[in-house]
């Protein structure tokens, strides 16, 4: 009774566990948004899209941008639109073409284009054939009203033999030695830059400079090389500016309110008065008030200020936002390949772009000396656009060519074609269970007969 009596003994207390936490929907969008983020086709749409994009933009403000200064010319209303949107279907084949090309022509195509690209520079100097336009020379006429600028080409040739060159010399494992690394890498580039700039194009050689400086970046260059490149180019760019009084009047103008004596500063200050303007969304596509004749180039190298007058603060801040998209793809495909010639290829379009796109944007802005440069994909210019978009075809073909992206690309092919080769899982069992079943039946009937 009394063993019986003696109560169990009592199991011992866990100890009390923490409620597991909310699944917050914040946390969900975060970590969806990482992994569509990570995806391998990621870098390919934000391309493709952004630059889509930037160009359709492009066209919209240059049809509402340039219709006084066609009336003005005793020109009609959408001249300049319907040349831009021939300009943009050419370089839409043309980004089409590049995007298909594998990476080994691309590389066979870098020497005829820089030959291309110097003969047409050298062209340009030669009396009768080149044109002045804006006090500079660097125009050839085709014919009509067509005409094409050969140092737009220049940076598109630039960026491919670069590319290829610094390739095939670390493929030699030759970049550990300064002199391999600078030839013919540097003379080759300032060659261009002394051709483009017998015709006075200041702007086009800071953006040849640019591309030259990434290109050694991404090759590895130690900083006292770098450094001194660097300290070449600036003793040079500063005789070029202080040989121009109109190159030093740009400097004198950064951050300029008032156009100043004699308006030397006119074009930047209407830039600034069309941005604060157009406050926050704009007063509506076609209503800017500066294009009438106040602003100069509106539908060229100021077309963002013309965006920020009539889209606003809105505009000009999704322009910024797609370009930082196209910048952000550009360097995830140069830093994910395990290509040399597709890595300096990658990298030097996108600090081509990016660089064309900051001097263009802090020239309007008043933070930059206006240097003469349209904002890529954006402002009116087929000599500035062809070779832009053919470059944009060059990364969407870089992002296509990753491994994870040709998977990726492979399995989203249409159903009906894998359909029509083999036929599907559940058309296939159906078929195999029919047959196997009338030549049971037919064993069946013959057994007994």
């Amino acid at each position: 009774m009394a063993a019986s009596s003696r109560t169990a003994p009592r199991a011992p207390k866990r100890p009390p566990t923490a409620p597991p936490p909310r699944d917050n929907a914040l946390t969900r969008l975060v970590a969806r948004a990482r992994r569509a983020w990570d995806r391998p086709l990621t870098a390919y749409y934000l391309i493709l899209g952004s630059s889509l994009l930037i160009t359709v933009l492009g066209l919209v403000m240059v049809y509402s941008a340039s219709q006084i200064t066609a009336l003005q010319m005793s020109l009609p209303g959408s001249y300049f639109f319907r040349k831009q949107f021939l300009a943009a279907a050419i370089g839409a084949l043309l980004m089409l073409v590049a995007s298909r090309m594998p990476v080994k022509l691309h590389r066979a195509l870098a020497y005829p284009i820089l030959a291309g690209a110097l003969f047409l520079l050298v062209l340009v100097q030669v009396p009768g054939v080149g044109m002045s336009v804006n006090g500079n020379q660097n125009w050839i006429s085709l014919g009509g009203s067509f005409q094409i600028q050969p140092s737009e080409f220049g940076k598109l040739a630039l960026v491919l033999w670069g590319a290829d060159l610094i390739a095939r010399k670390q493929d030699k494992r030759l970049l550990t030695q300064w002199k391999h690394m600078l030839v013919p890498l540097v003379p080759m580039a300032f060659l261009l830059l002394g051709l483009i700039m017998l015709g006075g194009d200041m702007g086009t050689t800071i953006i040849l400079t640019a591309i030259l400086f990434g290109l050694l970046w991404l090759a590895g260059a130690p900083t006292r090389l770098f450094a001194g490149v660097l300290g070449v180019a600036v003793v040079l760019g500063a005789l070029a500016i202080e040989s121009s009084p109109h190159r030093l009047n740009r400097l004198a103008c950064i951050g300029a309110t008032d156009p100043g004596p004699n308006d030397i500063c006119w074009q930047g200050v209407h830039g600034l008065y069309a941005l604060a303007s157009g406050g926050i969304f704009g007063s509506g596509l076609g209503a800017s008030v500066e294009k009438w004749g106040q602003l100069p180039e509106a539908h060229t190298d100021f077309i963002f200020a013309v965006t920020g007058e009539e889209l606003g603060l809105a505009g000009t801040l999704s322009v910024l936002a797609l370009f930082a998209a196209l910048g952000y793809a550009g360097i995830r495909v140069a830093g994910r390949t395990e290509d040399p010639f597709v890595r300096y290829a990658a990298g030097g379009v996108t600090t081509w772009i990016m660089a064309q796109a900051v001097i263009n944007i802090g020239a309007v802005l008043g933070l930059l000396p206006i240097a003469g440069v349209p904002l890529p994909l954006f402002s009116y210019g087929g000599s500035a656009l062809l070779p832009t978009m053919f470059a944009i075809g060059l990364l969407i073909a870089f992002a296509r060519d990753e491994p994870a992206a040709r998977a990726a690309l492979a399995m989203r092919q249409p159903r009906f074609g894998r359909k029509r080769a083999g036929g599907s899982v559940s058309d296939r069992g159906p078929r195999r269970w029919n047959t196997m079943r009338r030549r049971a039946s037919a064993a069946r009937s013959s057994g007994e007969r």
